[in-house]
């Protein structure tokens, strides 16, 4: 094993003292997530633990890691006179002994410790557990076990003079020791105090246009530090990347990213943890003290920016080192401004929508530029629109009626030139003709830069080789390692070579005036053609491209490679990267080419190819950024087309635009020719001629040029040698801007806000295995002082064109434009206001009679006057049919969400539930009684009560749900109806809207998917596993919150559909594509997430659900409809809170209540939830119903009011729609009780309640208990869809209670996919203990997924056995593909219900029974054509019998 001195030498390059250099390492422990070290270390003497800890701090300090050192000595070494080194061990872990144990003495004999105490403090070193502690250290270090016994005085009688003078010496002593600390500590600050000042007075800076030196990072102003918490901050300031464990006291800043505050169990101390990062680092800063002392910390917030003083201690709870704050001020930091007169303008920008490539959300970055008086911003994602919505968003809210700031709309295209031609030149030659085919090898890929090192051409002549030509070239310059690598060619092959001249002259001259032909045309003239124009001589050949030849016309090649080519015409191996092989393939590819376009295409003229063939395979392109923005809603229409075409029709990779498209639709758009990545930038680096060069400038409408930082990967990569050759291309632009009268921009790439958020980017692309994500090129947004001075090589003059004037007059040919339209816009259908009325009063006349009571028909007025006014008829008839057309298939449909609060959706068949207040009704005469008193939450809770008038047994209906929580208290919000179709009609459902509307009218809901935290935290840990380094866990939190939010990948939503209306085109409001950019499906989703739509265009969601599906299955085993059945039933209501109504006690079952199998009600949370609450009524399940779905509304709340007896289950807060209905019952004027509701149910009852809000619940005698519980909420679930989820658990549980084996067929046909027939065949035992086996696996924590619901299946067939209800095996000729049939008072098993048999063996299976006899098992195989694996799966479970294997003994 090494010595510590060895490590220490190679880690920290200094030598250490000899008696603890050789000491002898033995063991290390590394554990990553506390970033903690264990070194365990054999020393031959003892060691003075000062030393150590020294040693220690220095390891960490460069190990940047917290590391221990374990000293181990032999068991002889100890003696009592070490005891005070074992003192200061334990003292770091239990700082709080400190003095118990002054002028203790201590002796030792008979293996026993004996320590005589002075001053007594013996209950606080038990209470601390410093004997345990002080065994445990001995053992370790001396491998002696000891044990400890205290005498002298033990206790000290705090009136006595003894403990009176040992109390005031103890004082004085830590007096001393503070004083000296605070010396120390203060002592820089005292010996500079006057000099701070007076800087502070005269030169404090409190803002900056400029980001270099110091303030690239965020700083603080000294001056602006105020106190909060604590005493007074003195002491320097020092870095948070500098703390260590043993850093002691320090001062910090940071700004506040994360607060956690809790409360103590005792209920009077608060605990916070702040994490704040200086972005040199990130640490957690706590405090912990009475909640009365901790009240001006309620004030800090995300974002808040603090100087924090304390000590720096390892908490065991975090597993870190924190900062335990004895003070807490506010301050300020430097502000980042532009102050420019005249400011900049951004075209190029990035968000959080560019995938995993850029971190800033729109919304920020268009803050951020409105802040620094910009009066205009880009927003260029890659290849895509996601970030609009975003952008639209925050420039409404700051422009107002105002025009204060105008967002241009637009992306960073992945453009291709699908109409580059495969022949350049007028020369036209018929193929039979002569043709030169050659090759070059060159020093690099610019023909500026680079040089000629080899030439090798062929002479074609009808079809045949005739005749040679290869020549070395002197470059006169070095040939690259890499150049020599790839071609073999040194630069002693080409020294007395012929001169660049000399040779380019030969080869012209074997050329002749033929017609040239190379692969990759235009990359080998351009050599040819830059030494011509180093010759002066003129350059007029016509050339030939087989590139794209052979991307036009062999459609299924690969790539269009000299070698992929060659091998795929079949034409040999041969030596590439050598000019004259090259060139002799290259001879041997044209022809078989010519070949082909004679035979496919009747081309047999050179000027033929141009014209009759086109680009080819679009996917074998190479594809250039481009930036390309809208000037008004034309452009924008276009620009959403050309990004829809890019996504359904030219998705390879990455969504291209092809130049064909673009060109079509150019009107309304700007076009800019962006970066590096630009097809300009990238013809100037190749060295293409001034004429190529302003040929492809002149198609765009702007140059770009960007910041030395943001290209000089070149000069890292040997591109460039330097900044002045990396500018030359940049000259280039703004020579070739000059003379076609294009203007040139100066743009940042922008990709992040600030040069500090570079961090998340870095840790985004290391995630995806970018090798050079360390060096982040600066793509910062930038104020124009910044700009200007990137660009002050320029001069003065040019720099401000190009940074300022230029850029705003892009902007201001820009109009101001939304995205997204003002307003809405519902799909057409014709009469939709009139049958919607006519439907609605018919229905509720036949329910409450004609006339209507005052109560019914205010309530449909005033609604309907609600959804005519704004236009929301045409959603619900849209939904009236849907729910009309699968009734007639069969399938009842449910509702969700707050739909059921609509009395209109009820009436029109759109919603089961019934809003109205609790009233019986009288079906026969029609007489009504209506509870409005709030006495009862529910119709179904009202007693039976037969019709005073006619004598009949009333029906029972009402849940008092306000209208206002589904359209707004002005009945203007846009609605949301959820609708539940059966799974098994879902997808009838989909293609019946594409009938009502138009299929090109309907499209999916779009979704987007971005980083989520988990995801986060595991790039982070990725980048420090692979780098070897270790982050304090604030900083690795902070570098996962600025990596959150990143789009990922597009899906859709399960069950949305957005119609368009047929006056409109979807362009009109989005673009569209493919979910996850999928080539292959045939869904089309919005671009643009849903959300961002929804109340502009209709969106239906027509979900997939099993409850309608298993109401189909039952109807159709009893006969009896599913909405006759009672939904006050007693029994039923007994399943909530009892087994009996089962037949079965709790132990039969595992299980208190009867809710197995019942939706909502059987999860073991619920199923406590309800053992806790004991629910009586309908009510009672709404609030049980609510408070599950809800945030903070039932743990910490309810649960707690509920088990304290301050209220019971039926007054708690359950719902959002109760606290509406309680207040205005309390007598809250309605308009109050909506806006206490709406701020509460969406958790901001802390920030949005206002003392007028207080004063009038308080006023109306609302309990303080309730209005604490309001305080609580984070989120709330509504009345209309608790009430919903009830009734179909009422209505399940009828069929459970009095129709059991069909309830189980039902719900088994429905649910069954963790179903195990073939255990379910070996009988209830087998049952339980295939239960037990995976309780086990719960228990130690090592369950599956798979087995949780398998656990779940298992615990509802356990049920039904329990019950009696025997399960038949599954029969070759009686059995059901996948529905459990009733047999009997049984249940039969489908084929389906074997694990290995799939569902299209399973159909075969069932269809073949019911139609053949099986003379053997071979027969049987043969007539169901179902593989030998599924046969030998029903030999196994014994579902054959006693057929034979084979046919032939039936012969006789």
């Amino acid at each position: 094993m090494k010595t510590l001195g060895e490590i220490y030498l190679s880690v920290c390059q200094s030598p250490l003292s000899d008696c603890i250099a050789n000491g002898n390492i033995t063991k290390v422990n590394i554990l990553n997530e506390a970033r903690l070290v264990k070194i365990k270390v054999d020393f031959p003497a003892l060691i003075d633990v000062n030393e150590l800890f020294t040693v220690e701090k220095n390891l960490s300090t460069a190990l940047n890691a917290h590391v221990r050192i374990k000293p181990h000595y032999k068991s002889e070494l100890f003696n009592t006179t070490y005891f005070p080194q074992l003192y200061l061990s334990i003292k770091r872990e239990i700082p709080s002994v400190n003095g118990t144990l002054t002028n203790a003495n201590v002796s030792f004999s008979d293996n026993t410790l004996t320590i005589e105490l002075q001053n007594g403090g013996k209950s606080l070193l038990d209470a601390k557990g410093f004997d345990k502690a002080l065994v445990n250290l001995i053992a370790e270090e001396f491998d002696l076990h000891l044990s400890i016994n205290y005498t002298g005085t033990l206790e000290v009688n705090a009136d006595s003079d003894e403990y009176k003078e040992v109390i005031k010496s103890a004082e004085q002593q830590m007096q001393r020791e503070q004083l000296a600390k605070a010396a120390d500590f203060y002592k820089e600050e005292e010996e500079t105090s006057k000099k701070v000042q007076k800087q502070h007075s005269e030169n404090v800076t409190e803002e900056v246009e400029i980001r270099e030196g110091k303030f690239a990072s965020p700083q603080l102003i000294q001056s602006s530090v105020r106190p909060l918490y604590g005493s007074s901050i003195r002491g320097k300031m020092v870095p948070i990347s500098s703390i260590a464990e043993d850093s002691g006291r320090v001062v910090v800043w940071g700004d506040v990213f994360d607060i956690d505050k809790r409360v103590t169990k005792s209920g009077d101390k608060n605990i916070f943890n702040f994490d704040i990062t200086d972005y040199t680092g990130s640490t957690t800063v706590k405090i912990f003290n009475s909640i009365k002392d901790c009240a001006p910390l309620d004030t800090l917030k995300k974002g808040s920016t603090i100087v924090a003083m304390g000590d720096i201690e390892y908490d065991k709870y975090a597993g870190e080192i924190v900062l335990n704050a004895r003070s807490i001020g506010t301050a300020k930091k430097v502000q980042v401004c532009d102050k420019a007169e005249k400011k900049r303008v951004e075209l190029h920008m990035h968000t959080n929508m560019s995938q995993m490539d850029a971190v800033t959300p729109a919304g920020e970055l268009v803050k951020r530029a409105y802040q620094w008086g910009h009066k205009a911003v880009a927003i260029t994602d890659h290849g895509v629109a996601q970030a609009f919505p975003d952008a639209m968003k925050a420039a409404d809210k700051i422009n107002g009626d105002e025009e204060k700031i105008k967002v241009l709309y637009g992306v960073e295209a992945y453009f291709m030139d699908d109409l580059v031609e495969s022949v350049d030149g007028a020369q036209n030659t018929p193929f039979d003709g002569t043709f030169i085919c050659f090759d070059i090898e060159t020093t690099g890929l610019s023909a500026a830069r680079d040089k000629i090192t080899e030439i090798g051409a062929i002479k074609v002549v009808n079809g045949e080789i005739t005749d040679t030509f290869s020549t070395f070239a002197n470059p006169e310059m070095p040939i690259p390692a890499k150049i020599t690598q790839l071609t073999g060619i040194t630069d002693n092959m080409v020294k007395d070579a012929p001169s660049q001249s000399e040779a380019v002259s030969a080869f012209l001259e074997f050329a002749g005036d033929n017609v040239l032909v190379a692969h990759n045309a235009p990359f080998d003239t351009s050599f040819i053609r830059k030494a011509c124009e180093n010759m002066g001589r003129e350059y007029n050949y016509t050339s030939i491209d087989t590139v794209a030849i052979s991307r036009a016309i062999l459609s299924d090649i690969k790539n269009c490679k000299l070698d992929t080519v060659a091998k795929y015409l079949r034409l040999g191996d041969f030596n590439h990267h050598r000019a004259t092989d090259d060139a002799e393939i290259l001879a041997r590819i044209f022809i078989a080419l010519c070949t082909r376009l004679k035979d496919d295409y009747a081309i047999t003229t050179t000027a033929e190819i141009n014209t009759k063939i086109a680009g080819g395979d679009f996917k074998k392109l190479r594809t250039y950024h481009q930036i390309i923005i809208a000037k008004n809603k034309v452009g924008l229409k276009n620009l959403y087309k050309l990004i829809s075409f890019s996504h359904l029709n030219y998705f390879y990779k990455k969504p291209r635009i092809p130049k064909s498209e673009l060109v079509k639709h150019r009107e309304g758009l700007i076009i800019g020719s962006a970066c590096c990545a630009g097809e300009l930038y990238d013809s100037i680096l190749k060295g293409k001629p001034w004429a190529e060069l302003k040929r492809i400038a002149s198609f765009y409408d702007y140059l770009e040029i960007q910041p030395s930082g943001n290209n000089a990967f070149m000069i890292r990569e040997g591109t460039f040698n330097n900044l002045d050759e990396l500018h030359e291309i940049d000259r280039t632009i703004i020579k070739l801007g000059k003379e076609l009268g294009k203007p040139v921009c100066a743009t940042c790439d922008v990709h992040f806000m600030d040069p500090t958020d570079g961090d998340y980017r870095k840790i985004l692309l290391a995630g995806q295995g970018f090798k050079d994500a360390e060096y982040q090129a600066p793509l910062y947004f930038r104020t124009t002082a910044e700009m200007l001075k990137e660009f002050e090589w320029l001069g003065e003059k040019k720099a401000y064109e190009v940074v300022v004037e230029n850029p705003n007059k892009i902007a201001d040919m820009c109009e101001y434009i939304r995205p997204i339209p003002k307003g809405t816009f519902p799909p057409n259908i014709e009469g939709a206001q009139e049958q919607l009325i006519d439907i609605t009063w018919k229905r509720a006349k036949e329910k409450y009679g004609d006339p209507l009571p005052e109560i019914v028909k205010a309530r449909l007025d005033k609604e309907l006057n609600s959804i005519t006014k704004y236009g929301f008829s045409v959603l619900y008839m849209t939904a009236q049919k849907l729910v009309a057309d699968s009734e007639a298939h069969g399938y009842l449909v449910g509702s969700r969400g707050s739909v059921g609060s609509s009395f209109v959706a009820t009436m029109s068949g759109i919603s089961e539930v019934n809003p109205l207040c609790p009233h019986y009704i009288c079906p026969k005469c029609k007489h009504s009684e209506f509870i409005t008193d709030g006495s009862y939450g529910s119709g179904f809770d009202l007693p039976p009560k037969d019709c005073p008038e006619c004598g009949t047994k009333m029906d029972q209906d009402g849940h008092e749900i306000p209208f206002e929580t589904f359209l707004g208290f002005k009945g203007d919000k846009v609605p949301d109806i959820d609708l539940n179709f059966s799974g098994e009609y879902q997808s009838k459902s989909h293609r019946y809207t594409e009938e009502l509307f138009g299929k090109n009218n309907v499209f999916k809901a779009g979704t987007i998917a971005t980083v989520a935290e988990k995801t986060a935290i595991g790039f982070v840990k990725k980048y420090e596993q692979e780098r070897g380094i270790s982050f304090h866990k604030a900083e690795l939190k902070r570098l996962a919150i600025g990596c959150t939010g990143v789009k990922r990948t597009t899906g859709q939503h399960p069950g949305g559909m957005v119609v368009v209306p047929r006056t409109n085109e979807v362009y009109d409001f989005c673009p569209v594509q493919h979910p996850a950019n999928d080539v292959n499906s045939d869904n089309i989703t919005t671009h643009f997430d849903f959300h961002s739509i929804h109340d502009t265009i209709t969106k239906l969601d027509e979900l997939g659900h099993d409850v309608p599906t298993i109401y189909h299955y039952l109807e159709m085993f009893t006969g009896i409809p599913v909405m006759k059945v009672s939904m006050s039933d007693k029994a039923v209501m007994s399943l909530f809170t009892s087994t009996k109504a089962l037949g079965v006690t709790p132990e039969d079952i595992d299980s208190k209540t009867g809710t197995f199998s019942i939706p909502e009600c059987g999860t073991p949370f619920v199923r406590g939830m309800l053992m806790e609450a004991q629910p009586k009524t309908f009510t009672d399940l709404l609030q049980i119903s609510g408070l599950s779905h809800g945030t903070d509304v039932w743990l910490g709340n309810a649960q707690e009011l509920i088990k304290n007896g301050t209220c019971d289950i039926s007054e708690v807060i359950g719902t959002r729609d109760s606290i509406m209905t309680y207040l205005m019952h309390k007598g809250l004027d309605p308009s109050m009780a909506f806006k206490i509701m709406e701020i509460v149910r969406k958790g901001n009852a802390t920030k949005l309640l206002t003392e007028e809000h207080f004063n009038a619940m308080r006023e109306h005698n609302v309990p303080q208990w309730y209005i604490d519980s309001c305080m609580k909420i984070k989120y709330m679930f509504p009345k209309a869809h608790a009430a919903a989820y009830m009734i179909a658990a009422l209505r399940l549980g009828w069929y459970k209670v009095h129709k059991p084996v069909e309830y189980y067929a039902a719900y088994f046909t429905v649910r069954s996919e963790d179903l195990d027939g073939a255990l379910v065949m070996q009988g209830q035992k087998a049952v339980r203990e295939k239960m037990n086996q995976i309780k086990h696996k719960q228990s130690v924590h090592e369950a599956t997924v798979k087995d949780n619901a398998e656990f779940s299946t298992l615990q509802i067939v356990n049920e039904m056995m329990a019950r009696g209800i025997e399960v038949l095996p599954i029969d070759i000729y009686k059995s059901e593909a996948k529905m459990f049939k009733v047999e009997d008072g049984k249940v039969r098993l489908p084929f389906s219900a074997l694990p290995g048999v799939g569902e299209a063996a399973a159909i075969a299976l069932a269809e073949s029974g019911k139609h053949n006899e099986y003379l053997s098992i071979e027969d049987m195989q043969v007539k169901t054509k179902v593989s030998k694996s599924v046969i030998e799966t029903l030999r196994t479970v014994g579902v054959l019998g006693d057929l034979p294997e084979s046919s032939q003994m039936s012969l006789f």
